[in-house]
């Protein structure tokens, strides 16, 4: 949780929750009481989402950002999300609030055309490569055998910052795709990010 500074006044023990005269909270516990909901507000965000696109690299060794386009939602039909979201372009990532947050990914990559093929993923933050990220996915096999690349990354951030998934492949003959439900399975996305923050950020 974060630091919560302590400018209620309140004596131990010698101030009532109750003030008698107004019949409401005693102001130093309201304040209490409200800079615990600040301090457990700020710490508190998060965002999940996906993509129905399908990504094929156009050139070898290059890097490409995953993009999103869709967010899940909660029961009532609103987005889940709050102070994490998607920005411009949809590869990006933003925070609201300065806070050190999980990021949480899986992706299903496909082998097209057999044989072996090597798949590079790592976060950048700001555009900027962050150091000592990256992992090395190895499809082997016949064509159209997919693995699953699934892993996190906990990076301190601050307000306004954005986060990016990106990968390289040594070969155009790999894809990350996308897949329309078929009855009983729902559709597969692409990608799907998670994001929260972490309590004590």
């Amino acid at each position: 949780m974060p630091d919560v500074v302590n400018n209620t006044q309140i004596p131990a023990a010698r101030v009532t929750l109750w003030d008698a005269v107004s019949n409401f909270v005693s102001r130093p516990w309201y304040r209490w009481f409200y800079n615990m909901y600040v301090a457990v507000e700020a710490g508190r965000r998060y965002g999940s989402f996906y993509s129905t696109t399908t990504f094929t690299p156009l050139a070898i060794n290059t890097a490409y950002a995953l993009t999103f386009n869709g967010t899940y939602t909660r029961a009532d039909g609103s987005a889940l999300t709050y102070g994490v979201y998607i920005g411009t372009p949809t590869s990006r990532i933003y925070v609201d609030n300065t806070a050190t947050y999980n990021f949480q990914f899986s992706a299903q990559i496909r082998n097209t055309a057999g044989g072996t093929k090597r798949v590079y993923i790592w976060p950048r933050v700001n555009g900027v490569n962050v150091a000592d990220s990256a992992t090395e996915v190895t499809l082997t096999g016949t064509s159209n055998d997919a693995s699953v690349a699934a892993w996190n990354f906990v990076l301190n951030l601050q307000a306004g910052d954005y986060f990016e998934l990106v990968y390289s492949a040594d070969s155009t003959s790999v894809s990350f795709p996308y897949a329309a439900a078929s009855s009983p399975v729902p559709a597969i996305p692409s990608v799907i990010m998670t994001v929260t923050s972490c309590v004590g950020g």
